[in-house]
């Protein structure tokens, strides 16, 4: 693009947002400070770690010895489930209560297998538990929506180490979702297709944001990132949710995850942290407009140690970034597809 030496803003078409990029300050993307790789941990078992198999939680309940996945309600939850409804208004001011459930979803026994370390087979496990939840908590006649996600690393107010996340299901729809909702369904009805899906093909046959893409899903730097190196992943054919995939599909997920995840690893040699969440159909009726991605947004951007605060400008204004999204997906694209601590 012509724009990509000047300070331009670029349209989010998922949300009706904008953000300021301005590649003028960097011309390429770093190439500064080189991070001495990271020695990851092994530890396999963890006896002060309350996500362990075996080990007693805060509330004094004991984890099974769990081999594979393990999930349970939140010993902390931030939404209650038996919660009466009420209303308050005062004029200007409202609020009213929500009811909801949230859970704690353990990828793996092993305490130290994080996602780009773990096998396909094993990531097939947790994507497998994603849409068993989404199921079942989508079913309940008060919850409208499942809000699958993952914080990794301190820096992104993890509060243990053990490969887990999290799965928030409510009564109301969040308002990001409702934007994602209000466009997608405002394509849908106009053109009969998925926002998605049209703007899939326009980057498989532009090919300057893709990652990496396998028979069924594409890895890619969206137009409008805002985050560095944030990353959505996104199967190419409409589904509306990730219970719609078959066996060969969660396969292919599975792997991309994978992939998405080793080069963040590879980027800076260190485990990477960043947090990931999948958007699909939410669970109040039937959506065919919606097409479900998982996004990551992680927070470095030029070394394992210093993070990018949303600060000044972003916080009162607008969303800012300098490295381009095309930089960021050539750099990402380079990096190996084999686990640097391998």
């Amino acid at each position: 693009m012509t724009i990509n030496n000047k300070s331009h803003r670029r349209y989010n078409i998922l949300t009706d947002e904008w953000v300021l990029v301005s590649p003028h300050r960097t011309k390429r993307p770093w190439q500064g400070k080189k991070d001495v790789p990271t020695t990851l941990p092994k530890i396999e078992y963890d006896p002060d770690c309350y996500l362990c198999p075996g080990n007693t939680r805060a509330n004094g309940e004991v984890n099974p010895n769990y081999t594979s996945t393990f999930v349970f309600t939140n010993d902390f939850a931030a939404l209650q489930q038996d919660v009466v409804e009420e209303t308050f208004e005062d004029d200007m001011l409202k609020a009213k209560t929500e009811s909801g459930i949230c859970k704690v979803v353990c990828f793996s026994p092993n305490h130290s297998l994080t996602l780009p370390l773990m096998k396909v087979t094993e990531i097939v496990e947790v994507v497998q538990l994603w849409r068993k939840e989404y199921l079942e908590l989508g079913s309940k006649e008060q919850i409208n929506h499942v809000q699958i996600f993952e914080n990794k690393g301190a820096i992104m107010g993890c509060s243990n180490p053990h490969p887990h996340g999290q799965i928030w299901a409510q009564n109301s729809i969040p308002e990001i979702v409702l934007k994602k909702q209000a466009q997608q369904l405002k394509h849908f009805n106009k053109t009969g297709k998925s926002l998605l899906e049209s703007y899939i093909q326009k980057e498989l046959s532009l090919d300057e944001r893709i990652i990496v893409k396998n028979q069924h899903f594409v890895a890619l730097v969206p137009f409008w990132a805002v985050w560095p190196y944030e990353v959505m992943i996104a199967p190419i054919k409409h589904y509306n949710n990730i219970q719609q995939l078959n066996e060969e599909e969660i396969v292919a997920f599975s792997e991309i995850i994978k992939e998405v995840t080793i080069r963040y690893d590879n980027l800076f040699q260190t485990s990477f942290p960043y947090s990931s969440g999948i958007h699909q159909a939410p669970t109040d009726k039937r959506h065919p407009e919606w097409h479900f991605h998982m996004s990551f947004y992680p927070p470095l951007l030029r070394s394992a140690d210093v993070k990018k605060f949303m600060v000044g400008y972003e916080m009162f204004a607008n969303p800012q970034r300098d490295i381009t999204a095309e930089q960021a997906a050539n750099t990402l694209k380079g990096l190996s597809s084999k686990h640097y601590s391998l």
